[in-house]
């Protein structure tokens, strides 16, 4: 078994996989797109199975005046004599318009650092045009995984890593630019970085990396002067403020990870002084506002999470069911109210388990879904739709092997089938007619271009691959989109395609994903994807590798990269930029929003509907046929109205779960008198309900009291307020026989200690401040643990390097 840390952003991937390398989610800022092969894309065919049409794409022609203005817009980019396989693009800052391009060429392994070569690529016009700026850094060779870091701030902090042979150079080199790449000034370092240089959160001249000799490295001044304050080191990552979280081995340890004897550090003067915090882990992660530790409690039991909510002063175990050492756990996803757990289903290769939802601390687990799929490359379909509060979509393995999607409006507390669009026909054979939705699964897997997506300043907007049937199907996919957060949905364009969101949901483009020939045109809606107009961009096709906008939503410029063959019979790289502002002159007024009511179903009691996790949010948003445009300084309208507790603000609390058949939360039948310890130390007062992570309803009202559910989850427990009375006499025979007990107790010991003097058993415990090996009976039967290097990481063979991100 080979354990991943993956982090990107603010979440962190906690899992267990066959194979060493894992594709994670990309940098927002940063997308490389890949060359197949001289010619190899034009031979490969297409191999999805067939179907009847389900439904009818809605086109509507673009006029003469619309195309001309579209083409004087265009603006197509060859960038002759460059070979090389890949690109990858890096914007510096949101709406900058400053775009790096790095071309790097593959070569063989054994000549890796010899005989490769790169070129750097400038654009101050959202790709428009680019200029080759290689000569800024002397054609220096830049590492092609990490050559390019953007930081915030203004003015743009860019930073290039170069890729030096370190058998022969000392150190790496690196070159800083604090104006957006107008100017270079190159440095020449004591070490060579194994990862990509990371900027302080809130300062970005604060610089961290890590060395090939695994040394943590501390810049306070944009990477002109570095120090070496730590040596072993496996990971780190920034925490709040300029906290700064690290792993490292003990002084002369080899393979600490492997046997969980990692130090777990802190520093908040960027490296003068140090807090241990931890020790004796085995991994760690940090995701949202909870710090996890993975720790073998004992030798030979399985790892156990352990969850801090104070930037590590404090720790206490993560109670989840026990996982054996064939099982993993995944977080899904986090933020700073709570955590979406995967837990593997028992079983070599079963590809399923149960998401558990925690609770605002990150230590108490109820269950939120059974059989979630969790594919064995280690992808899973589990996403958070960004463009509705509460709203997450992914799909389940049924009994019989099928695939069936399913989607929660309030963060995990239900979860039901998607409906099916109203446009779209049912299969003649289907019995369960729904929409289903490719998730990363099938993205991984070649089955898609593109996994579902949205954005938070595009209310309510959904577009994503998917069929309608039972099941997802083999068929060729299909694009459907939503614009009520997944509540209902529509057929919008026929077959696989790339996507993107722009102008905060005002306007979404279309380009179709073909494996077999070139493309030359795009798709455009201005009304969520009703209907589109086509625009052809090129009178010279070329074969898509894919599609690039600015990481904002807000931008209405679209770049287009591909590759086609020159006049020499070579692959040539071609961007092709369309400036959509020129064509939606029109800025958007009050006549053209409208108030929208989310989470909605216009039928149930007005005081309560919408009413989601506590409140109501009333949007103003864009009329479907309003053809305007939102503008760059769009700033998303709401309002939000407070709302009474009712049962849907609250979900099973630890060691209870919706059971289909009732709406009550009963018991888990595996939990049932395995929680003696937990109920003993934790004061659990459960009713088997609790509210929902992040819920701000208003008023007294909880679900009913259901003593005998508690009283069958933590047994015969006796709490510390109970006040049974106890008859005198049966009380003072108690008495007498204790005291009894406790001299024998003490003869006994006695004599043990005479000739073993420390038996090592400790009580367990769920506050402290260094975290050090329990040998108690709590062990939760966890695999799951983070280690690797961060952000760039080097994966840690058997290592447990998976937290989240």
């Amino acid at each position: 078994m080979k354990w991943i840390l993956l982090v990107f952003g603010s979440v962190c991937l906690l899992d267990v996989v066959e194979d060493s390398f894992v594709h994670g989610k990309r940098n927002a800022r940063t997308v490389t797109f890949s060359r197949t092969g001289r010619g190899q894309s034009r031979r490969r065919r297409d191999t999805w199975t067939t179907e009847k049409e389900r439904f009818t794409e809605c086109n509507t022609p673009l006029s003469v005046k619309d195309r001309e203005l579209l083409r004087s817009h265009t603006h197509e980019t060859g960038f002759h004599g460059d070979d090389g396989s890949s690109f990858t693009l890096t914007w510096a800052g949101n709406g900058t318009g400053i775009i790096f391009v790095l071309s790097t060429i593959s070569v063989p392994s054994d000549s890796f650092y010899e005989g490769g070569s790169s070129r750097l690529y400038r654009s101050e016009d959202y790709g428009k045009s680019f200029h080759d700026i290689s000569h800024a850094i002397n054609n220096t060779f830049l590492n092609s995984y990490f050559g390019i870091s953007a930081g915030h701030g203004n003015p743009q902090p860019v930073i290039l890593t170069a890729n030096l042979p370190f058998t022969k150079d000392p150190g790496g080199k690196i070159f800083t630019s604090m104006d957006a790449g107008l100017t270079f000034r190159s440095v020449q370092l004591q070490f060579h970085p194994a990862q990509a240089i990371q900027f302080s959160l809130l300062d970005p001249k604060y610089l961290v990396v890590i060395s090939i000799d695994d040394g943590l490295w501390l810049s306070e001044d944009f990477g002109n002067n570095w120090s070496k304050v730590h040596e072993g080191v496996h990971t780190f990552t920034w925490g709040s403020e300029n906290t700064l979280f690290f792993s490292s081995s003990p002084n002369g340890t080899v393979e600490a990870a492997r046997r969980g004897e990692l130090i777990l550090r802190r520093t908040c003067d960027f490296g003068k002084t140090f807090d241990t915090i931890a020790e004796n882990i085995f991994s760690f992660g940090h995701i949202g506002s909870f710090l996890f530790t993975s720790v073998m409690e004992k030798l030979g039991s399985p790892r156990v999470i352990y969850v801090s909510k104070d930037q590590g002063d404090h720790f206490k175990r993560a109670q989840l069911p026990s996982a054996t050492t064939e099982q993993f756990y995944s977080v899904l996803d986090a933020d700073e109210d709570m955590i979406f757990m995967h837990v593997d289903n028992p079983g070599e290769d079963t590809y399923y388990g149960t998401v558990y939802a925690s609770d605002e601390q990150g230590i108490l687990y109820s269950k939120s879904l059974e059989r979630h799929l969790f594919g064995g490359e280690g992808k899973s379909d589990f996403t958070n739709i960004t463009s509705l509060r509460g709203v997450y979509l992914t799909n389940i393995l049924e009994e019989g092997g099928c695939i069936r999607s399913v989607i929660s409006f309030n963060r995990g507390g239900r979860w039901r089938y998607l409906k099916k669009p109203e446009n779209v026909d049912c299969p003649d054979m289907s019995k369960k007619c729904n929409l289903h939705i490719h998730g990363e699964h099938s993205h991984f897997s070649g089955v898609t271009p593109m996994t579902p997506s949205s954005e938070p300043t595009a209310i309510g907007l959904v577009i994503g691959h998917g069929s309608v049937g039972d099941s997802i199907s083999a068929a060729r996919p299909d694009v459907y989109v939503s614009r009520d957060g997944g509540y209902t949905w529509w057929g919008t364009l026929r077959g696989p395609h790339h996507y993107s969101i722009l102008d905060s949901g005002g306007l979404i483009v279309a380009v179709e994903a073909r494996r077999d020939r070139g493309i030359s045109s795009i798709k455009f809606s201005t009304d969520e994807g009703q209907c589109w107009k086509t625009f052809n961009f090129t009178d010279h096709p070329f074969f898509l590798a894919g599609l690039a906008s600015e990481p904002s939503s807000s931008t209405m410029n679209i770049s287009i990269f591909g590759y086609r063959l020159d006049d020499n019979h070579k692959p040539m790289w071609v961007a092709v930029t369309i400036d959509f502002e020129h064509l939606l002159t029109r800025e958007c007024n009050d006549q053209d929003y409208v108030t929208w009511l989310a989470h909605s179903n216009y039928s149930s009691n007005p005081k309560t509907d919408g009413c989601l996790l506590g409140y109501k949010e009333t949007f103003r948003r864009l009329k479907t046929l309003s053809a305007c445009r939102n503008g760059r300084g769009y700033v998303v309208s709401r309002q939000q109205s407070p709302c009474i507790c009712t049962s849907e603000d609250f979900m099973c609390d630890y060691g209870f779960y919706w059971h289909e058949n009732s709406s009550a939360c009963l018991p888990q039948p595996d939990f049932l008198n395995q929680t003696q310890d937990f109920c003993l130390n934790v004061d659990l007062q459960t009713t088997g309900y609790r509210r929902i992570p992040g819920d701000k309803c208003k008023g007294s009202f909880s679900p009913p009291r259901n003593e005998e559910a508690h009283q069958k989850l933590c047994g015969n427990v006796t709490s510390s307020d109970s006040h049974t009375e106890i008859p005198p006499a049966i009380l003072a025979l108690i008495v007498v026989c204790s005291l009894g007990i406790i001299c024998l107790v003490i003869i006994a010991a006695y004599m043990i200690t005479s000739r073993r003097i420390n038996c090592g058993q400790r009580s367990p415990e769920y506050n402290f401040s260094v975290l050090q090996i329990q040998e108690d009976d709590l062990s939760v039967n966890n695999e799951s643990t983070p280690n690797g290097k961060l952000n760039g990481f080097q994966v840690q063979e058997d290592s447990d390097d998976d937290l989240l991100e």
